[in-house]
């Protein structure tokens, strides 16, 4: 059956490693399903020792394209390379990878020790080796003391890590996780990420992980491949993805943010409702009518009426409404005459507003950072700045 064919892999390393300067690189990778194309020209290339998040809606191709670096769903065209070797059309047991499925795919009739083993022994170990093997496994993961009980008798989290100690067993070159959280409660999910991250840091091996959870992308990976409609809108760091976003898509998809209808008047300023408002550098036309962007926890309040604010930034009036208490911060919806008929949201935190006393209905001045009001096409989601 096909599940015994992938975790009885037979992984293959490459002497050609040391050789090259991305472990594994994805050239004009296009997938198609009839007519309609899933992948559209994919490039990418992932460093060795690198984790690296495919992140983004359902349906915007991150599980097809790693299920084409396994071999499970071939791409149309395309080459990819891993250490130097094109596996292009190679079957899955000639492939050098591991792999953790969302539904952990463990075997109810065999022990957690068998399950972790069937790897190895597959592979031709000795039984000396597998035992040992084995018990180091187990301890890695935390799970010492559980080898000889059975799947069902483990919780969500326990499952799933030994279903990472299962694809990291025989040491393969590439660890692949598809959605390995996504079934499991809020509280365990931060808990077993924290343990995979460290994991992966431990034993260096080169991680791809799809996600659509956004905490997760930025709290795991070195760097996020954000993808939508079948091709990559940015790669880059988590803070380089959060804070310099490359398309209107990304920063609406990233965290939360705010999205008010502007006209370029300078190189560096717009306008906002009735208010002039220094920006960032763009590349837009005076006149110009854009999207410009700010998150809600970059907006910094004053005492009202104040108009302290630092020179390459704007301060204007306005008035607070409806406010949502969300644990650690206060989300406060901002209307006022400056802002026309725009509306902002910010995140203030709780000593922000015990210090300034605000509540619906108080008159508050606000300070937008220049550099965090961020341009982008009004019809588009190329980004205009740099």
């Amino acid at each position: 059956m096909v599940l015994r064919v992938i975790i009885s892999v037979t992984w293959y390393k490459s002497s050609e490693a040391s050789s090259v300067s991305s472990y594994l690189r994805i050239r004009n990778l296009y997938k198609n399903f009839g007519d309609f194309t899933a992948l559209k020209d994919i490039s990418l290339e992932i460093e060795e020792g690198e984790f690296v998040c495919f992140l983004g809606p359902s349906g915007c191709g991150k599980t097809t394209l790693l299920r084409a670096i396994a071999g499970l769903d071939l791409q149309s065209f395309g080459s990819i390379e891993q250490a130097g070797r094109d596996i292009s059309a190679l079957p899955i047991a000639r492939r050098d990878f591991g792999i953790v499925f969302q539904s952990y795919a463990l075997f109810p009739n065999l022990t957690i020790e068998r399950n972790i083993a069937f790897g190895l022994e597959n592979a031709g170990r000795s039984k000396t080796e597998i035992t040992g093997r084995v018990a180091e496994l187990l301890d890695l993961v935390d799970l010492a003391d559980q080898g000889k009980k059975y799947p069902a008798q483990l919780s969500g989290g326990q499952q799933q890590r030994i279903a990472l100690a299962r694809a990291i067993a025989t040491s393969p070159g590439l660890l692949l996780l598809d959605e390995p959280l996504s079934a499991l409660d809020a509280k365990v999910r931060v808990h077993l990420r924290h343990q995979i991250k460290e994991l992966q840091r431990k034993l260096g091996v080169t991680t791809v992980m799809v996600t659509h959870d956004q905490e997760e992308a930025l709290s795991m990976a070195d760097r996020i491949v954000v993808m939508n409609h079948g091709v990559i809108e940015q790669v880059g760091t988590p803070t380089e993805i959060y804070r310099e976003p490359g398309s209107l898509f990304v920063a609406d998809f990233i965290g939360e943010t705010n999205q008010i209808h502007s006209t370029i008047t300078a190189a560096n300023g717009l306008t906002v409702g009735k208010c002039a408002l220094r920006s960032a550098a763009h590349g837009f036309a005076q006149g110009q009518q854009v999207i410009v962007t700010i998150r809600p926890e970059d907006i910094i309040p004053h005492e009202p009426g104040s108009r302290r604010a630092e020179s390459d930034h704007s301060a204007l009036a306005v008035t607070v409404g409806e406010m949502e208490f969300l644990g650690s911060f206060w989300r406060s919806r901002l209307t006022g005459a400056e802002l026309g008929d725009e509306v902002l949201y910010a995140d203030f935190s709780i000593n922000a507003v015990r210090r300034l006393s605000l509540a619906a209905g108080s008159a508050l001045t606000i300070e937008l950072p220049a550099d965090r009001l961020i341009a982008f096409p009004a019809g588009g989601d190329d980004v205009g700045n740099g």
